[in-house]
């Protein structure tokens, strides 16, 4: 399935060979339902599954043969639940090697990395050991005096799973240790990493397990008015998340401190952040839990500039994208533009019209961030074999091409644009079509599975990459 250790530096060493100087990546929370990383156990935890075992063996904490046995295939899907039981059986063995080796200087960085993340890590390290007691049951399915966090249930299981809570607080420390020297690696190369926050978070998590007034659940944790969008582009039924909606009235009594926590803890861990569906800010859709469907449902105002000033006070400058897409309104665009965050710009949505299209490169404005697709469109090489005809059409006389590699066009075109960043999937770099596609809104299952192989990586033409961005001015001095 990947991890942070050798592999994911030989990619940063590609991106630096082509010159390139952002990296975009989904989310680095624990993945939930549908191995979905927007569907997660915690807005603040990390994916313990991205920890590279190479690394720990480096470290001591694993042997030769314990590396060797669990070696899997590597394919263009990613084999979950294997990796997560092998992953399983050899963390809790370099787990107890970190407790009975543990030296004072290594003491001291864990005991200060406990206290740093201590807003968030306390009551997560508690939930995953009660959830995987619980079989990953929600948590208002399990004992009702843990449920309502009553003080004398959170101490009896803190004792009774305290070795899992030891083996939790272990996997978050070396997340960070990994992503942290990762990054650095990147940055050390003039990449800036792009990090995602999803705007909601999962029912199902240790953010509303711990914070339920915050979030639209009753007394028992059930969900009572939950997130969606209303029929889109994406789909024809809208697409409905699930996820419990915020009680913004709420935050706001509390100075936003969750959310305060929330930015400042991404911008550690990211150079700039992608803030997922932003115009959720301005408004958001709300529908009734147990309806079947996004159909049904109402526009209802969220917390606007009130938030971004809050947080802006707090953190400084903002460096983020905001995720524009779907149906625009006037107060997004002002809430966007008051703030001068970047919006964004799919080439693949440039020709279902005119030449007034938004989304044409001629059309676009200095502050935006274009893309080829994102990870929620199909590849572009997909889009162009199952598009109308009519867009197809569009888009060779836009590019003035026979369609035949429709991926570097829209590369080309981006990078060409005026647009400041110019950000493209992995698999439109690399030629691929549907089959490769990250991920389909409004499914279930199928997403989140696709990961190159080191072969793939090899066949890129670079030298196109590195013409195109010569040829652009989007070359960047290293050194200065």
């Amino acid at each position: 399935m990947g991890d942070f250790g050798f592999e994911a530096r030989t990619f940063i060493d590609f991106l630096e060979r082509t010159d390139q100087t952002i990296w975009q990546i989904l989310p680095l929370t624990p993945t939930g339902y549908g191995n979905s990383p927007y569907a997660s156990y915690s807005a603040f935890a990390g994916n313990v599954y991205l920890i590279s075992p190479d690394i720990l063996h480096k470290k001591g904490l694993l042997t030769d043969k314990e590396i060797a046995e669990i070696q899997l295939p590597s394919g263009v899907s990613a084999d979950y639940e294997a990796a997560f039981e092998n992953k399983d059986r050899v963390f809790k063995r370099a787990s107890e090697r970190f407790y009975n080796n543990l030296k004072k200087k290594e003491k001291q960085a864990f005991e200060a990395f406990k206290k740093q993340n201590e807003h968030w890590l306390e009551d997560y390290v508690l939930f995953m050991a009660c959830l995987l007691h619980y079989d990953k049951q929600p948590w208002n399915t399990w004992d009702e005096d843990l449920t309502k966090r009553k003080p004398k249930a959170l101490k009896e299981y803190r004792k009774k799973f305290s070795d899992e809570i030891d083996l939790q607080y272990w996997l978050q420390f070396e997340f960070y240790n990994q992503w942290m020297s990762l990054k650095e690696y990147a940055n050390e190369r003039g990449i800036r990493v792009v990090g995602d926050i999803p705007i909601f978070v999962d029912h199902n998590s240790a953010d509303v397990w711990a914070n339920p007034k915050y979030f639209e659940v009753d007394e028992a944790g059930n969900r009572q008015l939950v997130a969606g969008v209303p029929p889109d582009y994406f789909s024809k039924t809208g697409q409905l998340w699930g996820n419990p909606l915020y009680k913004w009235d709420e935050l706001e009594k509390d100075d936003y401190a969750w959310w305060v926590d929330r930015f400042k803890h991404m911008f550690e861990m990211c150079d700039s952040i992608r803030v997922d569906h932003f115009r959720g800010f301005d408004a958001y859709w709300e529908v009734e839990a147990g309806q079947k469907t996004a159909e049904v449902g109402q526009w209802v105002e969220g917390p606007g500039e009130k938030l971004f000033n809050t947080i802006l006070d707090k953190c400084g400058e903002l460096p983020i994208i905001a995720e524009d897409l779907g149906f625009m309104t006037e107060g997004v665009r002002k809430l966007r533009d008051k703030f001068n965050f970047p919006g964004m710009r799919i080439i693949q949505f440039a020709f279902d019209s005119d030449s007034t299209n938004s989304f044409l490169p001629h059309n676009y404005t200095q502050n935006s961030v274009v893309y080829s697709g994102t990870h929620d469109n199909d590849t572009t090489v997909g889009w162009y074999n199952t598009t109308k005809e009519e867009e197809k059409h569009r888009a060779r006389i836009y590019t003035r091409t026979s369609g035949e590699q429709m991926n570097w066009e829209f590369i080309r075109l981006g990078m060409l644009s005026v647009a400041d960043q110019a950000i493209f999937p992995l698999q439109d770099y690399m030629n691929l079509d549907s089959t490769h596609r990250m991920n389909i809104p409004g499914t279930s299952s199928g997403n989140w599975l696709w990961r190159y192989t080191s072969d793939m990586l090899e066949a890129v033409d670079e030298e196109q990459i590195q013409h195109l961005v010569e040829l652009s001015n989007r070359k960047i001095n290293r050194n200065s």
